[in-house]
């Protein structure tokens, strides 16, 4: 039967920069084979299929795959999805207030709101159904520096060093001393990238750095995942949720609101941000949020 979809570029407000994002609408009947296949000939970094809620007070029930697995939840598709289904169900009322919706993945239910300005691209905002964990890991820095083209003496910088987090997808985060380096950095050693980021499964490296770009960005990042089918992502909204308990562990915040603006795909040609705001109580992190813009490239019909 033909399924519609749309595509849609994410955490940007120009077309063809950000994280390119497929969502087919009408995904009843689909197997696991059949979403794996269509997702692998988008070949983007994810793929969404919207389904039917279970609760009928939320908007759909989503499944979300890279060309190689199914995550239980990534940023960039929730971002991209709300927008989408807002604008197609009650563009009308994104002018205003905005609407919220809740998407059920398979994390849990994900709450966001999404509102429009005049003049702006729609743009989406999402508590983190679950807060970031470090996980029980310890990295070798000589085998980190082998599999992705650094030197160690350019890993680590202040009470930052290598570990291993994730809010319902694991990450190797990976500080980065500067720009220059991180812009260096890479796939360059596929047997040590094994050695080195295997152990979580996913295999995927988060880099990141306080020099940026643009002077008024908090980070810049990048992220790799060959054993997702991902040799680098645009942005990366999961990533950016296992790095809030990083931000709050190694920065120390003072108790209040905090917003950090992370760059990303820079070198890609891809510009992206991604805003994650931090609530920060008695020390601790107690609520995290992402946000970001997403506009429409194109849209059409499986056959």
């Amino acid at each position: 039967m033909p399924r519609r979809f749309h595509t849609l570029d994410v955490f940007t407000e120009n077309r063809h920069e950000g994280n390119p994002l497929a969502v087919v609408l009408d995904s009843d009947g689909l197997s696991d084979a059949d979403m794996h296949t269509i997702a692998r000939e988008f070949n983007l970094a994810e793929t969404v299929f919207v389904f039917p809620p279970q609760d009928q007070l939320n908007a759909a029930r989503i499944r979300i795959f890279t060309p190689g697995t199914e995550l239980p939840f990534a940023g960039h598709p929730t971002v991209g999805t709300a927008v989408l289904l807002a604008e197609l169900r009650a563009g009308e009322m994104l002018g205003g207030a905005g609407v919220t919706i809740v998407l059920e993945e398979k994390v849990g239910p994900v709450r966001v709101d999404v509102s429009r300005k005049p003049g702006r691209a729609a743009r989406a905002v999402f508590s983190l159904p679950t807060l970031p964990k470090m996980l029980d890991l310890t990295f070798d820095p000589l085998v980190v520096a082998a599999a992705i083209g650094l030197d160690p003496g350019e890993i680590g910088f202040g009470a930052h060093g290598i570990a291993a987090w994730s809010a319902g997808v694991p990450f190797v985060m990976v500080p980065v001393r500067s720009l220059a380096a991180i812009g260096r950095a890479g796939v360059a050693d596929s047997r040590a990238w094994k050695e080195a980021f295997g152990v979580t499964g996913k295999g995927a490296a988060y880099l990141y750095t306080r020099e940026t770009v643009h002077p008024d960005h908090h980070v810049h990042a990048r992220m790799f995942s060959p054993a997702m089918g991902i040799p680098e992502d645009p942005a990366t909204g999961a990533a950016v949720a296992a790095f809030a308990g990083v931000a709050a562990t190694c920065e120390l915040p003072e108790d209040g609101l905090h917003q950090l603006v992370i760059e990303q795909g820079f070198e890609m040609g891809r510009p992206s941000l991604i805003a994650l705001d931090l609530d920060i109580q008695h020390g601790a992190l107690v609520a995290a949020a992402i946000g970001g813009s997403a506009v429409r490239m194109s849209e059409g019909v499986l056959l």
